[in-house]
């Protein structure tokens, strides 16, 4: 009896790492690794059109939990003052003397370019997405990603990380017909101080939109403790008011 029950416990010693390498708890590391769970940062946002044009924006934004990020366009001149902002599923766009804040969609893009509202406003991948499978790769895993509801702007995502830090390195999104929309590619490992290190530039093509490309770069980002009604509608208007 005790070499049966010493078998069984050698066994599951063996398959212990298995159940250890389970998909949904890499998926929040990878978020964690990325972003304190409340944070602030600055991002220019560049998009680069087929002819070689380019248009520039820059944004400061705030995030807390899971599903609230907010933001506020600093420039150019003619956004300025516009902000964005995001709860779970529902986003909203202010623009300075209109009045109310409007109802945007996560396919929908605040700037044109590749970059969708749902990749501005990015909140947790764990939020919008569960880990169906994680697939050994060089140096790290391929997580597959499927959306939690029919509202998410990517069907599936293909994520492959890499290193003890478990960072993202590349993201491939599908359309539920399988069709790939956009790959993403998150580049130049950097430390911002206080224990963030993480991609600073996230970089976008996509197969339909031939010659485009899109860049998002990343400065200042750093853990800050922000109260819950900086994510309200009430709020929209005085998001810069946070930069110090």
């Amino acid at each position: 009896m005790k070499k049966a029950l010493l078998t069984v416990f050698i066994c599951l010693c063996i398959s212990a790492p298995a159940f250890a390498l389970d998909g949904n708890e890499m998926l929040e590391k990878v978020d964690r690794n990325l972003n304190p769970e409340s944070f602030e940062m600055y991002r220019k946002l560049i998009n680069t059109e087929s002819d070689g044009s380019k248009k520039e924006f820059v944004m400061y934004s705030v995030k807390k939990g899971k599903d609230k990020i907010a933001s506020v366009f600093l420039s150019p001149a003619s956004e300025k003052g516009r902000s964005t902002l995001r709860v779970g599923e529902n986003m909203w766009l202010y623009i300075p003397n209109v009045g109310k804040p409007i109802r945007i969609t996560s396919l929908q893009s605040v700037t044109g370019g590749i970059f969708n509202n749902s990749d501005i406003m990015r909140v947790d991948y764990s939020a919008e997405y569960n880990c169906e499978k994680v697939e050994p790769a060089d140096d790290g895993h391929i997580l597959h990603l499927k959306a939690r509801t029919n509202t998410v702007a990517y069907d599936r995502v293909k994520m492959r990380v890499y290193g003890e830090r478990l960072l993202p390195d590349k993201l491939e999104c599908f359309a539920s017909s399988g069709m790939l929309i956009k790959t993403l590619y998150f580049k130049e490992v950097k430390d911002f101080g206080g224990g963030i290190v993480r991609p600073a530039v996230i970089e976008t093509d996509s197969p339909l939109y031939k010659g485009y490309k899109s860049v998002i770069v990343f400065a200042k980002v750093k853990a800050k403790e922000l109260p819950d009604e900086v994510f309200t509608l009430n709020y929209m208007s005085k998001i810069e008011g946070l930069r110090k």
